[in-house]
């Protein structure tokens, strides 16, 4: 049996958490984050991850989603109205999954590529007299 520090995981955790995630602009944050969760409840990023992966923890877990999916509506709303910079609004939401590259690649509708066929066709020059 491991000994470490009592799990400060209550109920009352779980309605912070809850209360941090719909208010989060009342904490001083302009979008709602882990790290500011981390701050609010007194706890390392470890321990946030910890509690998401463990089974008994379900309703932290789904908190947890529910904090990432605010985060990104967050992004996506005040990016779009221009209130928040829109680079460091792109740099956060690439870790939602969220690119701006561009495929400049040609493809046929079935996927395969394109090709050009070209023919070249050597012709004798003529000689002329002079």
């Amino acid at each position: 049996m491991t000994m470490g520090r009592p799990t400060v995981y209550t109920d009352q955790t779980v309605a912070t958490a809850r209360e941090y995630i719909q208010n989060f602009k009342n904490y001083g944050d302009m979008i709602p984050s882990n790290v500011g969760l981390c701050r609010i409840l007194g706890v390392r990023r470890q321990t946030l991850y910890a509690w998401k992966d463990d089974p008994t923890k379900k309703e932290f877990s789904d908190m947890l989603d529910e904090l990432q999916e605010a985060q990104k509506r967050t992004l996506i709303n005040n990016g779009l109205s221009g209130s928040y910079n829109a680079a460091i609004t792109k740099l956060v939401l690439t870790k939602h999954g969220y690119s701006d590259k561009s495929d400049n690649t040609l493809s046929n509708p079935d996927g395969s590529g394109i090709f050009n066929s070209m023919k070249i066709t050597f012709v004798e020059a003529k000689q002329t007299d002079e």
